[in-house]
C-alpha cells in the first residue's frame, strides 16, 4: 500500500469507491412495485422499507462518523464497506417479506453511515478549505451518479435475472470498492493532529452551538427528507400515473427516476460552483424556493398526465440537487476543523433523521388516503413543500456565514 497518495489521486479513488458502493442503493425503490403486492405490504410497510435504511443510518452515523476525529477514517470506511456487503447479500439470499427485508435495508443502512461521510472525512483532512468545496461537489457528484443508475441497473439486472441477483451484484459491487481502498488508500496515524488535548470526542455541544454549521445542517434535514421521498416513491409514482391514464410510454418510471438523478448530479456541481460565485445563501434560498413551486405543481397537476408526471419530476429532480453540495460543503466548511467530523456526524444524522421521514411520511399519507388517488398524491407533494418552507424561514433567520472563497469573480 503506498506511503502517500496525492490529493487528487486520493479524490479519484474515493469517488470511484462510492460509486461501486452506492449502485445497489435504490434497488429497493426501483424494485417496490413488482415486490409490494407478491409479500403482501401496505403502502406504510413499503415505506419502512425504504425509511430504515435511512433510520439505521441516522442512529449510526453519530458513532461512527464521530471516531474518525480520532480514529483513521480509513479503517470505520472499510467497516462500513463490509456491512454495506452483507445488507445486500442477505437482502437478496434471505428476503421474503416485511422483516426480512427490512432488516437487510437496515444492515445496508448502518454500512452507509461508515462509508458516505466517512469518505468525505477522508478528504475534508487531505484538501484545504479552498479545494474542500470542490472536492466535496466532486464526492457528491460521483454518490448522485451512482443513485441515479441504481434506478435502471437494478431494473435491468431483475429483468434479465430476477430481483434477488440485483442484490447479490450490489453485493459484489461494494466488495470491490472495498479491495480498492484497501489497497490504494494509505493509512494514517490513529489520532488526529487537529484534535486539540483534552476534547471530548462524544460531546456534541460546540458543534450545536456552532450557529452557521447548524445552520447548513438544519436546512440539509429537511432537503434530504424531500429528496429521499423523492427518490423512495418517484418510480411508484409514475406507475399510478400511467396506469390512471392509460399510457404506454417507452420512457419507463424507472428510466425517468434515472434521468432525473443525473440530472440532478449535474445540477449539484452547478449549484456547488454558483455559490462559490454568487454566494453560498443566495443559491440555497433559490434552490428551496423552486422546490417548493415545483411540489406545489406536483400536487395540482402531476397526475393530470404521465408527459406532465416525467416533465415535473426531471425538473424537480434538477432543483432538488441544486443545493446539495452547497449545504455539505457550508457544513464542512464552517466546521471547528477540530470537531470537523462530529460536525459532519450532526449534519448528516439530521439529513438522514430527514431522509428516514421522508419515504415514511409518503407511505403513511397514501394509506391514510385509502390508497394511491390524486387526492393522496396532492397530499402528499403539499407535506413536502409545507416543510421545505418552513425550512426555508429557519435557514433565512439564522444568516449562516459564507465560506472562505465565496463570492468571487470566475
Amino acid at each position: 500500500m503506498p506511503a502517500s497518495t496525492p490529493a487528487g489521486r486520493l479524490v479519484g479513488i474515493v469517488c470511484a469507491a462510492q460509486v461501486l458502493v452506492q449502485i445497489g442503493a435504490y434497488f429497493w425503490p426501483a424494485l417496490l412495485p413488482g415486490l409490494v403486492g407478491p409479500w403482501g405490504l401496505t403502502y406504510t410497510e413499503a415505506g419502512w422499507i425504504t425509511a430504515v435504511f435511512y433510520g439505521a443510518y441516522m442512529a449510526s452515523v453519530p458513532i461512527l462518523v464521530t471516531l474518525t476525529d480520532r480514529v483513521d477514517p480509513r479503517r470505520i470506511y472499510l467497516l462500513g464497506v463490509g456491512l454495506t456487503i452483507s445488507g445486500h447479500l442477505y437482502f437478496g439470499l434471505a428476503a421474503e417479506g416485511f422483516w426480512s427485508a427490512f432488516l437487510g435495508r437496515a444492515l445496508a443502512g448502518i454500512g452507509w453511515a461508515g462509508t458516505y461521510m466517512t469518505g468525505l472525512k477522508l478528504l475534508a483532512d487531505r484538501v484545504n478549505e479552498r479545494m474542500m468545496s470542490r472536492a466535496v461537489a466532486a464526492h457528491a457528484a460521483g454518490i448522485g451518479v451512482a443513485g441515479a443508475l441504481s434506478f435502471a441497473t437494478g431494473d435491468l439486472i431483475a429483468g434479465l435475472a430476477g430481483w434477488q441477483a440485483a442484490f447479490l451484484v450490489a453485493a459484489a459491487s461494494a466488495a470491490l470498492a472495498w479491495v480498492m481502498v484497501w489497497s490504494a488508500v494509505p493509512g494514517r496515524a490513529a489520532v488526529s493532529p487537529t484534535a486539540p488535548a483534552g476534547m471530548k470526542l462524544f460531546d456534541f455541544r460546540p458543534v450545536l452551538r456552532n450557529r452557521s454549521a447548524m445552520a447548513y445542517a438544519l436546512a440539509y434535514c429537511i432537503h434530504t427528507l424531500e429528496m429521499n421521498a423523492l427518490r423512495g416513491w418517484a418510480v411508484a409514482f409514475l406507475v399510478y400515473v400511467a396506469a390512471a391514464t392509460g399510457t404506454d410510454s417507452a420512457l419507463s418510471p424507472t428510466w425517468v427516476a434515472t434521468g432525473f438523478a443525473l440530472l440532478g448530479t449535474v445540477a449539484s456541481v452547478a449549484g456547488n460552483e454558483a455559490a462559490i460565485r454568487l454566494g453560498r445563501r443566495r443559491l440555497i434560498h433559490a434552490a428551496m424556493i423552486g422546490s417548493i413551486l415545483i411540489a406545489m405543481a406536483l400536487a395540482l397537476a402531476g397526475t393530470a398526465s404521465y408527459t406532465v408526471a416525467v416533465v415535473l419530476l426531471t425538473l424537480y429532480g434538477a432543483v432538488v440537487w441544486l443545493d446539495s453540495s452547497s449545504l455539505t460543503a457550508g457544513s464542512a466548511g464552517t466546521a471547528d476543523p477540530g470537531r470537523r467530523g462530529a460536525t459532519l456526524a450532526v449534519h448528516s444524522m439530521l439529513g438522514y433523521a430527514g431522509g428516514f421521514v421522508g419515504p415514511l411520511a409518503v407511505g403513511w399519507i397514501l394509506d391514510l388516503s385509502g390508497g394511491m388517488s390524486p387526492a393522496a398524491w396532492a397530499a402528499a407533494f403539499s407535506t413536502v413543500a409545507l416543510l421545505m418552507l418552513l425550512a426555508l424561514l429557519a435557514f433565512w433567520l439564522m444568516r449562516p456565514r459564507e465560506l472562505e472563497g465565496d463570492l468571487r469573480k470566475p
